[in-house]
């Protein structure tokens, strides 16, 4: 493994030996719907209780992920996972029933990523060959948590976003297959000062655009270098925000670039400014873009994942939501 400052080379490949993915009903019926694992009828996943149905969603995807690779739990040598809920109980429960080594992250909605750099790092140290990450959410668990319950109507403005009822699960390892993970950029904490929990899209961008300025400065490439630059969900609100950081900056991302909270609804659809959460990033990038990529439609994309670390309390006590945004390259091999 190669640090150029912040920017990591994965010396040894790792690849994307597999991947699965599972949703809820408004993210199934979305224009990215045929690219999903598996559809549920409905929110509640036929459980009793929202985190129920949040961990229903990340087993599914598992499931998929260690049927397609033909992989048993025990060939598994590390398990990295997050989600939204309080202290990340879901990953934890799942952790249970797999008894894999185990480790619980949160970067908000850019876990999926951050678990990609951390099972990468393993894997070109030697520690791991195949390690399985996951990272989840739900919007009846994550609205009661760090908004209003669902149940209660709150109106809202055009800049909230709505939180994608989904997992998405990988296995990273050493196995030669089509895609490969071949950089890593962990971000800086940056707060702008909003406190608005319905404004996450302008909170996250700023750490966004450091994120890619800092990439493509340490590496001496540019936005045209890749067939797609993908930040992770900073909605239509918070994307306008990323372009115009850029454009102070003198860099311009247009044709080549995509949220995923925009692409996962599309225009059509009662959200708001886009879909958020843990689950948005995973199963957008798990799912339609690595489907892209095996189709040859896309051989080289970044992926920006961008999280809001504020909390239930912090909403409560009206402090200012410092954000996140990690960052990985995955590339197609062969023709």
């Amino acid at each position: 493994m190669v640090n150029q400052k912040r920017v990591i080379q994965f010396k040894t490949p790792v690849y994307v030996e597999e991947r699965g993915t599972a949703v809820g009903p408004k993210e199934g019926s979305g224009p990215l719907g045929h690219g999903f694992d598996y559809v549920f009828p409905n929110l509640l996943c036929g459980e009793k209780d929202w985190q129920t149905a949040e961990k229903k969603l990340t087993e599914k995807a598992i499931t998929y992920c260690l049927h397609k690779q033909r992989l048993k739990d025990n060939h598994l040598d590390l398990f990295i996972a997050g989600d939204l809920t309080n202290q990340s109980t879901v990953s934890s429960q799942i952790a249970r029933n797999l008894r894999v080594p185990y480790i619980g992250s949160y970067s908000a909605c850019a876990t999926a990523i951050e678990n990609c750099i951390v099972a990468g790092m393993w894997i070109n140290g030697g520690g791991a060959r195949h390690v399985l990450c996951a990272s989840s959410s739900h919007i009846g668990g994550c609205e009661k948590q760090f908004r209003f319950p669902i149940e209660f109507a709150q109106q809202k403005p055009d800049t909230a976003q709505t939180t994608v009822t989904g997992a998405g699960a990988i296995i990273l390892g050493r196995h030669q297959s089509m895609i490969q993970m071949t950089e890593g950029l962990l971000g800086k904490v940056i707060d702008l000062g909003i406190k608005n929990p319905y404004e996450l899209g302008a909170a996250m961008a700023p750490a966004a655009a450091d994120t890619l300025l800092t990439y493509l400065h340490e590496t001496e490439q540019k936005p045209s270098d890749f067939d797609l630059i993908l930040t992770g969900d900073l909605a239509r609100s918070g994307s306008e925000v990323f372009k115009k950081l850029l454009r102070e900056h003198d860099v311009i991302v247009s044709e080549n670039y995509d949220d995923c909270g925009v692409m996962m609804y599309g225009t059509n659809q009662q959200v708001l400014a886009g879909g958020s959460g843990a689950g948005c990033c995973a199963t957008v990038v798990f799912g339609h873009v690595f489907n892209e990529m095996l189709a040859n439609r896309l051989k080289r994309v970044l992926v920006i994942a961008t999280g809001a670390l504020h909390s239930a309390n912090t909403v409560q006590q009206h402090k200012t939501i410092p954000c996140i945004a990690h960052a990985v390259v995955f590339e197609r091999r062969g023709n």
